[in-house]
């Protein structure tokens, strides 16, 4: 694979840090997905940062480990740069970079992207059934970007974006911005309290 100018594949070092620290260094990265023989690479535009346990005393309310390790979100607890891939809602396959050092959980959520190659197979993974929308929103919204790159859960949960390694006929590939994003703007998220 070619890596585009500007872009470097992500390392395991890049994304060990916690989580609220590796969000703004994703913002603008390219995530690249074959999934069924098809390529999609969605340049990623918005991201939040869920920091497990917590920072200190008190477990993020938001996270999916905030009450400790279990089978569903063992994949957090893993390696910085695998893919944590959950369904929301019982239809939504969402796609968060695990991030932290191993053995502790820390993931940041794919809110997010602008398709930048794969639009015809995006907006066919995403239109099926129904008129095709406009191509702006295809990656908008972390299920749509699940759907748009063909990532599911449980059969891609754990997929390594940093060597690309095959799981279940998917590969992924992180790349990030040799100059990360400069001014990125930031909130509180919301509906989470604590």
């Amino acid at each position: 694979m070619t890596v585009p100018d500007g872009l470097r594949p992500a390392t395991r070092d890049d994304l060990s840090a916690l989580p609220v620290e590796v969000a703004p260094t994703l913002l603008g990265a390219h995530l690249v997905v074959e999934a069924g023989g098809e390529r999609v690479v969605a340049r990623l535009t918005e991201v939040e940062a869920y920091h497990g346990a917590g920072t200190g005393d008190v477990p993020d309310p938001g996270s999916h480990a905030r009450s400790g390790r279990s089978p569903r979100n063992a994949t957090m607890w893993g390696e910085p740069g695998h893919l944590y891939v959950y369904l929301s809602h019982g239809i939504h396959s969402c796609v968060n970079v695990v991030c932290a050092p191993a053995g502790v959980a820390g993931g940041v959520l794919l809110r997010a992207a602008e398709i930048v190659e794969g639009t015809e197979i995006a907006t066919r993974r995403r239109f099926a059934a129904r008129e095709p929308g406009p191509v702006r929103d295809l990656a908008r919204g972390p299920g749509r970007l699940g759907q748009s790159l063909g990532l599911r859960h449980a059969e891609h949960d754990g997929v390594d974006a940093v060597t690309g390694a095959e799981q279940s006929g998917a590969v992924a590939l992180l790349l990030l911005r040799e100059q990360p994003v400069t001014s990125v703007a930031t909130g509180p998220r919301v509906g989470v309290a604590g």
